[in-house]
């Protein structure tokens, strides 16, 4: 059906409609093969409340952003590849239901639908795209996922120390590697994460003492594979590249958090149903 639908007229002018909303501040949508299969509005979780946000699904990207005005502006614009996805079915809670978390190696976030036969369409329709480009691609399903930020609403102390409290003045930050809500104190240090970013992020103390632990741990790997090869070379000389007459024989404590969340009354629509 995807395939059929790739290269119509319709498909071209949907794509170009959801171009056209997120105007100049978007990245180009439209691309040989690619199809746009629904849209819909769903409940994200973000770090101060909860938020309504736009999205689209095509057959290879999961696109997202803010709402300016529904069918006309949006903003923020994030593209997602479906075959970085992974998802995960959560609990309600008293605040929160019909929720699942969108898991990719550099970013992953919890949202809600405003039913759980919305919940159940989204996940299935993304299910069944991940599986398909998968299968297309010869890719493994991604393993490695960050971590979803806690929402500053869920603590009002350090999630670490647990003796900092959080007011005006003393502001709350986020650990890149747990996704905890720490202090300052807390949270001085600075790792490299390639999958996450080029340049160093924040992390908490505990995780930093991991993240060097890791690192050493692989170093220490690095050098025990590398040894054998230095015994079997040792007491040879560097070749000058000429002929020589010689002889041939001269060698993250888990952090219970209450989200809320406020459902949506805009539910999933299928282009191609």
């Amino acid at each position: 059906m995807m395939d059929h639908l790739a290269n119509t007229e319709i498909n071209s002018q949907r794509i170009a409609a959801v171009e056209n909303c997120f105007g100049a501040s978007g990245q180009p949508l439209a691309l040989p093969g690619r199809v746009l299969l629904g849209e819909g509005i769903l409940t994200k979780e973000c770090r101060k409340k909860p938020k309504p946000r736009i999205f689209f699904l095509f057959n290879d990207i999961l696109v997202y952003g803010s709402i300016v005005i529904n069918k006309r502006k949006y903003n923020s614009q994030h593209i997602i590849p479906l075959e970085d996805v992974t998802l995960e079915t959560l609990p309600d809670t008293l605040q929160m239901k019909n929720r699942w978390m969108i898991k990719t190696s550099k970013k992953s976030f919890v949202v809600s639908a405003a039913s759980l036969t919305e919940r159940k369409e989204w996940i299935s329709h993304l299910e069944e795209c991940i599986k398909h480009l998968l299968t297309k691609t010869g890719r493994q399903p991604c393993t490695e996922h960050a971590a979803p930020w806690i929402p500053d609403k869920a603590t009002d102390i350090c999630m670490r120390c647990t003796q900092t409290k959080f007011s005006t003045l003393t502001r709350r930050h986020h650990c890149r590697k747990c996704g905890f809500v720490v202090c300052a104190d807390c949270s001085r240090q600075r790792f490299l994460m390639p999958r996450l970013s080029p340049k160093p992020l924040r992390v908490c103390n505990l995780c930093y003492r991991q993240l060097l632990a890791d690192k050493k741990k692989e170093a220490e790997a690095d050098r025990r594979q590398t040894e054998p090869i230095r015994s079997a070379t040792q007491g040879y000389e560097p070749s000058s590249g000429d002929d020589s007459d010689k002889s041939d024989d001269e060698k993250a404590e888990q952090w219970p958090a209450d989200t809320e969340f406020y459902t949506s009354e805009v539910s999933w629509s299928s282009f191609h149903s």
